[in-house]
């Protein structure tokens, strides 16, 4: 049962396409760091083969047929595409869906303060971090500004080898005996993680000039003022590129592999995509590091109701019809899994952990201990995907996280399992899962790839 390693099999041609699609990769988790900066981009991309925006074909009256592409945006933040495919739409489609937003850290609505004559950003992390993870290293800031009159001003601070960057100090080790003695959970404290902005004071000020300096660059640069920040989103995030990793680089380093690993390759598939017999959808959402909640994330109706609009826009509407087309739809929640790692192989029951270099993980379920939480795939599902995956020869393997007492998580699999449709856990394994620099296998970036692009295409067409 034991699977074998993807790298053996490829030749020399094969080895290019594996190793030019990881640079592709790299590029775009470098350049998008945020959801809205990944959201973006994948408008870019989609545009660019051919999709066109939902609301402009709602505007024109256009009736949708077989083989149109259209995309919905949601807020900027969630993104759903659609390729139009042969069969009628209350037939069911062929989801991918992952999620573009990553563990962070966000400023406060009042984040900046002066104290030792230092200037200081105060921020509220997002999502599940090891805070200790997040200090020394260099940082840099993205997101964006909304001024009262509605303008949007793009910030991006510490990308540019011009660019200064920021950071969160540590304690120094000669005066750490007592902090060396607390649980890893409290060595630094969530409201800790202040962030560095500045320590030269402006001329002429008494009160607070560190601050006020560091207020005249912003206004200089963005014209901020520092009431703006009540109405921002601004995100602090490693500084730097993605990286090959490893002396034979078949890995790649990078911030926010989990999920923008999975929200790459299913999107590259889409768009890789000629006609579809089944309508194909590439779903990329907010929010799934917090519960999925809000106007972006997965539990919202965005989804729905796209499909309602595209179903009105095809001449077929009817609440049934919506009702049907998400009920026989199947789906890959896509999502990252954890790889086995020498380092802590007691936390990983190795005949059900994931391998780097083996190609696309399914999980069956997730959850925490007793299954809590979990959408648990139907076998005759995982049945179907099995045959599709040997039908196109993709590498794949299956996986549970971790031993079943050691913890465990979610994805965005049970939202979509309430339609009543086939719903699976799958994704790419990694090291350093959370942590600011993640690490993957560019063997299953690949193998993800042409598992996605096996799915659209054959998933329930027998």
């Amino acid at each position: 049962m034991m699977r074998e390693t993807a790298w053996k099999s490829y030749d020399e041609a094969t080895m290019k396409e594996v190793f030019s699609l990881a640079d592709a990769y790299k590029q775009f988790i470098s350049q998008c760091k945020t959801e809205r900066e990944c959201v973006k981009e994948a408008v870019r991309m989609a545009e660019a083969a051919g999709y066109v925006d939902l609301e402009e074909v709602i505007k024109s009256g256009k009736i949708l047929k077989a083989n149109d592409k259209v995309y919905a945006n949601n807020m900027g933040k969630t993104l759903a595409l659609f390729h139009i495919g042969q069969e009628p739409l209350e037939n069911g489609m062929n989801i991918l869906g992952a999620h573009v937003d990553s563990p962070r850290l966000d400023l406060k609505q009042v984040p900046l303060y002066e104290d030792g004559e230092l200037a200081q950003l105060d921020t509220h992390y997002y999502g599940g971090i090891k805070y200790y993870q997040w200090v020394t290293l260099p940082l840099a800031i993205h997101g964006v500004v909304v001024k009262k009159d509605g303008s949007v001003i793009d910030v991006c601070i510490g990308e540019d080898d011009n660019d200064p960057v920021v950071g969160i100090s540590d304690l120094l080790i000669h005066l750490s005996a007592d902090q060396m003695t607390k649980k890893a959970s409290r060595v630094i404290e969530g409201e800790d993680l202040n962030v560095m902005a500045g320590s030269i004071p402006l001329k002429g000020e008494e009160k607070e000039a560190v601050k006020a300096n560091v207020l005249r660059i912003l206004k200089d640069r963005y014209d901020m003022d520092e009431d703006d920040f009540l109405s921002a989103e601004l995100e602090v995030v490693p500084a730097g590129k993605a990286r090959d990793y490893g002396l034979d680089r078949s890995m790649v380093m990078g911030y926010g592999h989990d999920d923008r690993i999975c929200a790459y390759t299913s999107l590259y598939a889409l768009l890789k995509q000629n006609e579809v017999q089944r309508t194909a959808v590439c779903l990329l959402v907010d929010k799934e590091e917090v519960g999925s909640i809000g106007a972006t994330g997965m539990q919202s109706k965005f989804f729905e109701n796209s499909v309602a609009e595209v179903l009105d826009r095809m001449n077929d509407y009817s609440e049934l019809k919506v009702r049907r087309a998400l009920k026989n739809s199947k789906m890959l929640s896509s999502d990252v899994s954890a790889a086995f790692d020498p380092n802590y192989a007691s936390v990983m029951e190795k005949n059900n952990a994931a391998y780097f270099g083996k190609g696309i993980v399914f999980n069956k379920y997730t959850g925490s201990r007793g299954k809590s939480g979990c959408n648990d795939a139907n076998a005759e599902y995982l049945g179907e995907l099995r045959a599709i995956m040997e039908q196109e020869k993709v590498f794949f393997q299956t996986a549970e996280l971790g031993k079943v007492d050691q913890g465990g998580g979610g994805t965005i699999a049970y939202i979509l399992a309430q339609y009543d449709m086939d719903v699976i856990d799958s994704g790419i394994a990694l090291h350093n899962m959370h942590a600011p620099w993640e690490v993957a296998s560019k063997a299953d970036i690949y193998e993800a790839t042409k598992a996605y692009q096996a799915f659209l295409k054959h998933a329930g067409t027998k």
